[in-house]
C-alpha cells in the first residue's frame, strides 16, 4: 500500500455560489448572498496571511434552506454565514486558530 502524497492545499473552503430563480422554494445561496462574500473571504484570507488555502466557489452543496452555506475540508466542517462578521470569525477561528465557531456551524442532520 502506498502512501498518500502531501496535501496540495492544507485547507480547502467550498462555497456555494449556486443561483436559482428568485421564486424557488429552496431558494439559492446565491439568492442569499454568498456571492460577494466568498470574494469576501477570498481577500481577507490572503490579506490575513492563511497558508495553504484555496477558497472555492461551488456548485449546489443541496443544503439550500440553510444557507448560505459553506463546507472546510479536509475537517468536512460545514458553516452558515451571513455577514463579513461571520466570515471574519470563521477566519480568525477556524482558518487560523484551528477551533470551531459552533454558533455558525451545521451539523449532519440539518437538512
Amino acid at each position: 500500500m502506498s502512501q498518500d502524497p502531501d496535501l496540495y492545499y492544507r485547507i480547502h473552503a467550498f462555497i456555494c455560489t449556486n443561483r436559482r430563480a428568485d421564486d424557488h422554494p429552496r431558494g439559492s445561496c446565491a439568492g442569499r448572498g454568498s456571492e460577494p462574500l466568498r470574494d469576501y473571504l477570498k481577500a481577507q484570507a490572503k490579506k490575513k496571511g492563511v497558508g495553504g488555502v484555496r477558497v472555492n466557489a461551488a456548485g449546489c452543496l443541496d443544503r439550500c434552506e440553510l444557507g448560505p452555506v459553506l463546507v472546510i475540508y479536509p475537517e468536512g466542517i460545514w458553516y452558515n454565514f451571513s455577514s463579513r462578521e461571520d466570515i471574519d470569525e470563521i477566519i480568525d477561528t477556524h482558518l487560523l486558530g484551528g477551533g470551531r465557531v459552533a454558533r455558525l456551524m451545521l451539523t449532519p442532520d440539518q437538512k
